[in-house]
């Protein structure tokens, strides 16, 4: 990336572009960022399907944990009322498993840990989706920079084009006519006139997007010759230019920010309601685990189902971003222009111009922009003659000289902001501050979402695998209150019970 200034790709971007790609018949692939080719997409699913694989081993692994609870612990009940005794017996008859403690207590703790991993995944998501949305907004921003340059480069080639070609179909023929007898003074006129025609036949080659097509039938002049494409605009510039819809123009950068801007809402928005949702069943599971309330685990575990779902599925769409955006911030300039979407309108030699911005690159824009200088001057000086020798004997083409004079400077007040505009610093600087947006920002706040997206699927895989041990013990708690209550009520059962206390005390 030498041939962008002040940008190399950074250290996530150049280890997620190193990764190898698999097609889908299993043949590796090369790793150039080619979105429009199908095998470039395929080593994109094949990195999305690890994450359905992974999906596949979590289920099987839940549906393992499943099988021990309801078969194994079945099998093994015969055993549990012997064990018990010898538990009580050990405890000293206190009536509570040592053992079956020890699993509630470890089913609980393996419940808390994984809860806490999930908040520990969720508070990384956050920072990752805002990381994200900072990235994505640097973007937006730098892009619609460049396109309030690129419209204020078609506004004064508008403008100076309008102003030229009125002084042509005005002034410039009054004066005409009113030199019609004086040779010199006709001479100078017409090459005012010519001068200024080729000025505007210069600057109406200048503009970088094509796409401003010419409106009533190309009869008008001035700006009402010209529709932009380049939107949105600041006020100022609004009202001159409207969205042509009937033409299909090259890449915009304005239509590029709207839409980026209205993709990322979305994306952000979503984000946000699975991490609230992630928040939502771990705090409810601490809440099922503390009262001991099986309907509230319930309804968690399918929220947790759901969860699990969506985690390694927004695990498997983050590797296929993060993955394509490391090829693609590798080695931008390559992309930008050999992609047909952006040099439809432009050509190569100017996109390289403004990427690069190279010192030792002149400016395609030189050898036009001297010539109309040239031109310009020119005027200035057959304008001057005019002024000098052809008024004393013709007062009344003074108002028309002034006029033209008048047209002359506001079009080369506009030239002079036309030649710093189109200088490559300017926008090379919003093409740099994009890039950093989107490969420094969006690429770390998309390794931290899918990092997010990994542990919440393991947190979530060792609750839906604990949470089966939780309702055990809840219905365990429950028959030994029910037999606590019903032995309480017999009579004949607490003289017994009393009758045996009193046979086991020593000292009686």
């Amino acid at each position: 990336m030498e041939t962008v200034p002040s940008y190399s790709p950074s250290i996530w971007v150049r280890v997620c572009h190193a990764l190898p790609r698999l097609d889908l018949t299993m043949q590796m692939r090369d790793n150039s960022f080619v979105p429009d080719s199908w095998e470039y997409q395929q080593t994109l699913l094949v990195l999305s399907s690890l994450s359905a694989i992974a999906l596949i081993f979590s289920l099987l692994v839940v549906l393992a944990f499943l099988v021990h609870y309801c078969c194994c612990h079945r099998s093994d009940s015969g055993n549990t009322s012997d064990e018990e005794e010898e538990d009580d017996d050990a405890s000293g008859g206190h009536g509570y498993s040592g053992r079956k403690g020890r699993g509630i207590c470890c089913v609980t703790w393996v419940s808390v840990a994984a809860v806490t991993l999930c908040c520990v995944a969720i508070g990384v998501g956050f920072y990752g989706n805002s990381e994200a949305n900072d990235g994505m907004y640097q973007l937006t921003s730098s892009l619609l920079t460049a396109n309030y340059t690129l419209a204020s480069i078609d506004l004064l080639v508008a403008d100076s084009v309008a102003g030229l070609q009125q002084s042509i179909s005005g002034p410039l023929t009054t004066m005409e006519d009113l030199f019609t007898g004086n040779k010199p003074a006709l001479v100078s006129t017409r090459s005012c006139r010519r001068l200024s025609e080729r000025v505007v036949s210069l600057l109406s080659s200048l503009t970088l997007a094509r796409g401003l097509v010419p409106t009533d039938g190309g009869t008008g002049n001035g700006s009402d010759t010209i529709i932009g494409v380049l939107t949105p605009a600041p006020p100022s510039i609004a009202p001159t230019l409207t969205p042509a819809s009937s033409t299909q123009g090259p890449f915009s950068p304005g239509w590029a920010a709207n839409t980026l801007m209205v993709n990322e809402d979305y994306r952000w928005l979503s984000y946000v309601l699975l991490l609230l949702l992630d928040l939502v069943v771990c705090l409810f599971i601490l809440l099922g685990l503390a009262k001991q309330a099986r309907w509230l685990l319930i309804l968690m575990t399918v929220l947790a189902w759901l969860a699990l779902f969506l985690s390694w599925g927004s695990l498997g769409l983050e590797t296929a971003t993060v993955v394509a955006l490391s090829d693609f911030c590798f080695d931008p300039n390559t992309f930008v222009l050999n992609s047909t979407n952006f040099n439809t309108g432009t050509s190569t030699d100017i996109l390289d111009y403004y990427l690069t911005c190279s010192r030792r690159m002149n400016s395609p824009f030189q050898q036009l922009l001297t010539q109309s200088q040239r031109a310009l001057s020119s005027i200035h000086s057959h304008l001057s003659n005019l002024e000098r020798d052809a008024l004393p004997r013709f007062p009344k083409a003074e108002r028309s000289l002034r006029d033209v004079q008048q047209i002359l400077n506001s079009t080369e007040g506009n030239f002079h902001q036309l030649v710093a505009s189109l200088n490559c610093r300017g926008l090379n600087k919003d093409y740099i501050d994009s890039l950093k947006g989107l490969c420094f920002d969006g690429m770390e706040g998309l390794l931290y979402l899918s990092l997010y997206s990994f542990l919440s699927a393991l947190a979530f895989t060792a609750i839906l695998c604990s949470l089966p041990g939780a309702w055990r013990s809840f219905a365990g708690d429950s028959e030994e209150y029910e037999d606590s209550d019903s032995e309480s009520e017999d009579p004949f059962t607490s003289h017994q019970d009393s009758k045996r206390f009193l046979q086991w005390q020593p000292w009686l």
